[in-house]
């Protein structure tokens, strides 16, 4: 697909679209992942096992705040998905330290999930619900792309369906703090709630897939560019 452009001097160009295969969107989907989620928790555990809780926090921090300075010094896209994990990173350190007590820490996941599942309701409202704005970390999308009805309705059930999910994080976060001490509260929550955001993803990409496959949109096919010569 080309989408005719029109230059300040009057020339047209031709601009590539290029609707990428299935496969390249999954692998940059597991990379966000893997960078944003997996990383900073098995960080955590590792360093709460060989140390204390306080080198856990800051080894966690530390990686989030290093992976955006590589994006940014690579001169690639920031990732919507890493930076809410640093932003919630950040807040929970800051609370943990200047409180003294680790006990908020562990509680401040459960307070951020019944947060955010607030905030992608109320997003729900808007012209562009949450999903809509994240949507860019894992598909290269256009205005036109976004403007479409389906892939607006998709956007709007996925922001609801990471809501009530977020919901369910927060109720498993409150249940295993009160019921385990905190290694082993650290091991099994980490271990439920992948297993749900795991779970959720798969849901989510799957939809996405059969809703982008009636689209049009995972054509591995890209036309030729072409730039009229001025006469």
């Amino acid at each position: 697909m080309t989408t005719a452009v029109a230059d300040p001097r009057g020339a047209t160009t031709l601009e590539i679209v290029t609707r990428p295969s299935l496969a390249p969107i999954l692998r940059h989907l597991a990379l966000s992942l893997l960078m944003a989620n997996v990383i900073p928790a098995a960080l955590f555990y590792l360093c709460l096992r060989a140390g204390n809780v306080w080198a856990a926090l800051i080894a966690a921090l530390v990686w989030c705040y290093g992976a955006m300075a590589w994006r940014a010094g690579t001169r690639r896209p920031a990732s919507g998905l890493l930076l809410v994990t640093v932003v919630g990173l950040t807040a929970k350190t800051a609370m943990a330290f200047a409180s003294g007590s680790t006990f908020l820490y562990f509680l401040q996941p459960a307070i951020s999930d019944a947060v955010v599942a607030m905030l992608f309701i109320v997003s729900l409202s808007t012209a562009r619900p949450i999903v809509a704005r994240l949507a860019a970390d894992f598909y290269p999308m256009t205005t036109e792309v976004a403007s479409r009805p389906r892939i607006q309705r998709l956007f709007w059930h996925l922001t609801l369906f990471w809501a009530v999910l977020c919901l369910i994080k927060s109720a498993i976060t409150l249940w295993l703090l009160e019921a385990l001490p905190t290694v082993t509260f650290v091991a099994v929550k980490s271990l439920g709630i992948l297993a749900v955001v795991l779970l959720g993803t798969v849901a989510t990409v799957y939809a996405a897939f059969r809703v982008a496959r009636s689209e049009g949109l995972l054509q591995g096919r890209s036309a030729a560019v072409g730039s009229p010569q001025r006469p």
